[in-house]
């Protein structure tokens, strides 16, 4: 078994690039399991072509494979990047980007994490797109993207549970990524029982909601 090579060792390995190596440190910061090419692109502001070529090399040495779903990390590619468990709030932050605590939410009553999941999956909102996610034994987390990739959100499932985090670049608004959580965590009610017992509670700044069919 391989083992896992540092992230800061990824631009002095011969085999990977400079571009390369910066692709393969996002995968393993973000715990990426599976991911779109436009998502990434955004998120990375890598060029359409350049961005195609890193993701070519990296299917040709077997670290992603291509699927109708996008791109998933192979075995071997979780040995490589050290793929590590969800994302929170301990995590060490780039510099110039910071997470933020957006809401938290009960999942409707009478439905599983698995039928809100795929529900969710590749879905757009307001202006997020789908960017790809992580999963591990506590469940998972879905990640979109705004268009120009300065925001990150982050819906994470586990334990009949849902929060929600933005990733932002310093200096960027959050007021529309902020805007789109709520309207994900509406299109939740699509996926709820009718009656009280279908609604959807979140919790946001102190104050507390309901959505319902």
């Amino acid at each position: 078994m391989p083992e896992t090579l540092p992230r800061d060792e990824f631009t002095r390995n011969p085999q990977f690039s400079e571009r390369d190596a910066e692709v393969l440190r996002f995968l393993g910061e973000e715990d990426l399991l599976g991911f779109t090419f436009e998502g990434l692109r955004r998120r990375l502001g890598t060029h359409s072509e350049t961005l195609s070529r890193i993701l070519h090399r990296l299917e040709d040495q077997m670290i992603l494979e291509k699927t109708p779903e996008g791109y998933h990390v192979t075995h071997k590619g979780k040995e490589m990047i050290g793929v590590k468990p969800l994302a929170s709030s301990s995590r060490p932050q780039s510099a110039t980007q910071h997470r933020v605590a957006i809401l938290r939410t009960l999942l409707p009553y009478g439905r599983g994490s698995g039928e809100v999941i795929s529900g969710l999956k590749g879905r757009w909102f307001g202006p997020l797109r789908w960017l790809g996610y992580s999963e591990d034994e506590r469940g998972t987390t879905m990640k979109w993207v705004t268009g120009d990739g300065a925001v990150q959100i982050d819906a994470i499932f586990s334990e009949g549970e849902l929060a929600i985090e933005g990733n932002v670049r310093e200096g960027k608004d959050l007021t529309d990524a902020i805007k789109a959580s709520y309207q994900l965590v509406g299109h939740l009610s699509r996926f709820t029982p009718s009656g009280p017992e279908g609604r959807v509670a979140f919790f946001s700044l102190g104050r507390a909601f309901s959505l319902h069919n």
